[in-house]
């Protein structure tokens, strides 16, 4: 097993600076602000501004960003997400076409639709999910599609109503370990999620999923957690760093040292799962055109 560097403890968030490994692109360049501006000319939401995302100046200057459908207020409430919660309006029916002329204005190879959790919805916001797949696949046929969903009250109907209509990968966030994940993700349970993923799988769908660390976890909980997922068949995990977006969200517990990040990445890849990115900027989307590139290439490959 790889030696990784002991962590640095943080008591209390906000009470000590960010590590020197945790450093952001500032948002810069003509790239990225022609982005925001198609972003906010079509009235379209984006978890990385919504979610408060470090990754924005990065991604957004190489044309890569991850569009939030289905509004921007969440019915849960989350302790680590900037997203707010609330009553949220009724599905906008036009959303579906705004998405899919903006990817078809970016010109990309892969995109990334996420939303936030509609339990005021019967399904979950599955048709308005599948409306979205199917106008993105009209009017731009070549785009590789990743779709990052909620967990639909664990009804399996509604995943399969994502999954008809063809999205290239389908990845649910697991977000931390099965004893944290109440505490974590109030509304949520990691066995539910799990179930999401295992069943996404058994459809023949290519199945991501993510951790943050730095949330109270011990690493042999996070060994379970991965080996769980390469039981399941999991193809991309991405393990992140916790970031808290302000005093009334969780508190960071430690930060983790990018080697620590690396041993974990090493180890999951030993066991069998495809694709991992570890570090501590990773996000869920974070090279997310990268990670379904190496999928495909595996997948036309494999026997």
């Amino acid at each position: 097993m790889s030696a990784v560097r002991p962590p640095v403890h943080l008591p209390i968030a906000g009470t000590a600076r960010h590590p020197p490994w945790i450093r952001a692109r500032l948002p810069a360049g003509e790239v990225f602000f022609e982005v925001r501006n198609l972003v906010r000319t079509l009235n379209l939401h984006t978890v990385c501004e919504s979610a408060s995302c470090p990754n924005i100046g990065e991604c957004w200057s190489r044309r890569s960003l991850t569009i939030m459908i289905l509004g921007n207020i969440c019915t849960r409430s989350c302790q680590f997400c900037d997203v707010p919660t609330g009553r949220p309006l009724p599905p906008d029916p036009d959303e579906p076409r705004r998405v899919a002329l903006a990817l078809a204005r970016l010109g990309l190879r892969h995109a990334v639709l996420t939303c936030v959790d509609r339990d005021d919805l019967p399904d979950g916001g599955a048709a308005h999910w599948a409306e979205t797949i199917r106008q993105v696949r009209a009017h731009c046929p070549d785009l590789t599609l990743e779709v990052l969903t909620g967990d639909f009250k664990g009804r399996t109907q509604d995943v399969d109503t994502v999954l008809e209509a063809g999205p290239d990968i389908f990845a649910h966030n697991l977000e931390t370990v099965p004893r944290l994940s109440r505490q974590v993700r109030v509304q949520a349970r990691y066995e539910r999620s799990y179930a999401v993923l295992a069943h996404a799988r058994r459809r023949g769908a290519v199945v991501k999923t993510g951790l943050m660390l730095g949330l109270g976890e011990t690493l042999d909980e996070v060994r379970q957690v991965l080996r769980e997922l390469a039981a399941l068949g999991c193809d991309i995990v991405t393990l992140g760093q916790y970031l808290s977006p302000s005093r009334a969200h969780l508190p960071v517990s430690r930060y983790v040292h990018p080697d620590e990040f690396a041993a974990l990445r090493q180890e999951a890849l030993a066991l069998g799962i495809p694709h991992v990115e570890a570090g501590p900027l990773v996000r869920s989307s974070y090279h997310a055109d990268d990670q379904a590139e190496r999928v495909r290439a595996r997948r036309a490959t494999s026997p």
